[in-house]
């Protein structure tokens, strides 16, 4: 066999990647995955190479989540792949497609002490719907469709491949690569999973019943409703029914924010006293105090629209529906029509929420009103909305929000007016998302913007990816609301501060002041420094017009937030 007509598994799995549709990686290389970057780079495929493989992580969800693609990255072997199970496990939390890809020692020499050796395999399974391992050459092509397949299939999440240093350098010719790459579509597109199975007519008809007859009906919509694309199809169920709604805080922006049946500015209103809700791509935990009492009334009936089965199982609401939230929505739609109903703007229920959505608006919009120097959060955060708003149009910035008060503050200030625009620490409340999330909204979506609006502490698990950002000269305002601390600065009190290290900085402080700034200015990037309301409105302006990654210092009253980050908004 003529060695020119042979190609090895870097080679194999990158055309493999590219024959699935893999548009974009990303990923830290080195030993023994560094020639597969390269050649998936060679064969069209966008790799972002990061500083750390978590963000890398982090990125590869969100994109898988904001492309409804599994995201995929890259990493090392041993301490590469645990660094990465951050990535995988924030997948399977939030139920977002993503597949890690990792190399491993050669297999001959597994249990050895080989370089950087690790049984990953059984490392990912916590974190995993699905993992595989090429052993041989041969199987690379069927194991990355059997990857990319099983993310998205079902209840989306993490998936891991396994590429063997040994497997990687084994070579075989390009005929039989490219029989290899055919055989292993054909056995995709047989195996292929639907995802829209059939929706029991009997449970959409209950489900309108109970729609029909409520007296204080709701709708909730989660992130997994914008991750099937249901924006359109909600709007019509809200709009026809007249039903009041209320998204979590990722599903912010599948309809507007001020839309007039909104019943985000009266959350505790709505869902205390709903008798009849149906939550549709949104879990009932923590995020939606699991749909108990006290925050929930003892007789409210759900409706849960699930893609999971087993979701549905373990909450045991009123009425489960298995299926996807853009189809069970088209369902309901079909069915209503036949039949309509509408609550109508002068119902007691929707006149309630209105006027106590009014009512906070208003509350809240006084305290924005004020300009607060020393900065508080929210006069900061009135700023950036504003700037937001102003910066106009279609296509809308994405939202990136991650911190304490930071986040907290920001979901009830700023403004979602399209779907899939708020990225945020989600149902884990991971922190440390913030820049690789960035990354991978400046990817998926080259026609927006992305702007940040970070904690000082959240932004500081992932501040060396500004260099990321400015070597790929992405479209990025990073905004740190910068406090001094975790929660801002030292918040002990003087009987807490004794013991032999009582001199030492408290666990929450940070370096007062410090220059974030100056670190995106280091690698070529535009540094702001702000402490007023002019300076701010400046920077933003000048940030966004330029469309180049950037930071803004937003230096705040370290005695400003709140110690738990959760803001317990009287709604």
């Amino acid at each position: 066999m003529d060695e020119q007509e042979q190609i090895d598994g870097n080679v194999l799995a990158a055309k493999s990647l590219a024959q699935f549709g893999v548009q974009h990686m990303f990923g830290v290389v080195g030993i023994p995955v560094t020639s597969l970057a390269t050649r998936a780079v060679s064969l069209g495929i966008r790799f972002i190479a990061f500083h750390n493989e978590q963000s890398a992580g982090y990125a590869a969800s969100a994109y898988g989540y904001l492309t409804s693609r599994p995201g995929v990255f890259l990493t090392v072997s041993g301490p590469g792949c645990v660094h990465g199970l951050a990535g995988l496990s924030n997948a399977g939390a939030n139920t977002w497609p993503t597949v890690m890809i990792s190399g491993s020692c050669n297999q001959n020499d597994a249990g050895r002490g080989d370089f950087q050796e690790l049984d990953q395999i059984e490392a990912v399974k916590p974190f995993t719907k699905f993992a595989v391992k090429a052993t041989h050459i041969s199987q690379i092509p069927n194991c990355v469709a059997q990857v990319l397949d099983h993310a998205v299939s079902g209840r989306p999440g993490g998936c891991y491949l396994d590429l063997p240093t040994d497997v990687l350098h084994q070579k075989v010719s390009q005929s039989e690569a490219e029989s290899l790459l055919i055989e292993a579509k054909a056995l995709a597109e047989k195996n292929k999973k639907n995802n829209h199975a059939n929706v029991e007519a009997s449970k959409i008809e209950e489900a309108i019943s109970l729609l029909r007859h409520a007296e204080r009906p709701l709708i909730v919509v989660g992130k997994g409703a914008a991750y099937a694309r249901a924006e359109d199809e909600l709007k019509k169920l809200v709009e026809r029914t007249g039903i009041p709604f209320l998204p979590t805080p990722m599903g912010k922006g599948l309809l507007p924010d001020d839309h007039s049946l909104a019943a985000t500015a009266a959350r505790s209103l709505a869902i205390g006293k709903c008798d009849v809700v149906i939550v549709i791509g949104a879990r009932l935990n923590w995020l939606l105090h699991f749909g108990e009492p006290p925050k929930w009334s003892k007789d409210v009936k759900f409706i849960l629209v699930d893609v999971s089965s087993e979701e549905i199982e373990l909450r045991k609401p009123f009425l489960g529906i298995v299926g996807d939230a853009k189809q069970v929505l088209e369902i309901l739609n079909r069915e209503i029509k036949d039949d309509p109903f509408c609550l109508g703007s002068t119902h007691p229920w929707v006149d309630a929420i209105a006027k106590k959505s009014k009512e906070n608006a208003s509350k809240m919009e006084a305290q924005l009103a004020k300009d607060v120097v020393p900065f508080n959060f929210l006069t900061p955060m009135r700023i950036i909305r504003d700037a937001i708003l102003e910066f106009g149009g279609s296509p809308a910035p994405v939202v990136v929000s991650e911190g304490a008060n930071t986040m907290d503050v920001g979901r009830a200030v700023l403004v979602q007016k399209e779907p899939r625009t708020r990225l945020d620490a989600g149902t884990w409340g991971t922190m440390g998302v913030g820049l690789g999330y960035c990354i991978a909204a400046a990817v998926a979506y080259p026609d927006r913007l992305v702007v940040a609006v970070e904690g000082d502490s959240g932004y500081g698990f992932s501040a060396m990816e500004v260099e990321t950002l400015v070597r790929y000269q992405l479209p990025v305002v990073a905004i740190v609301f910068n406090n001094g601390g975790v929660y801002g600065g030292d918040r002990r009190s003087a009987e807490e501060i004794n013991g032999p290290h009582k001199e030492d900085p408290a666990p929450t402080s940070f370096v007062p002041n410090a220059g974030y700034h100056t670190m995106m200015e280091a690698f070529g990037g535009k540094g702001y420094l702000v402490g007023t309301p002019d300076e701010l409105k400046s920077a933003l302006s000048e940030s966004f017009s330029a469309r180049k990654p950037a930071v803004i210092n937003v230096v705040i009253d370290p005695y400003a937030g709140s110690e738990s980050g959760r803001l317990q908004h009287k709604n």
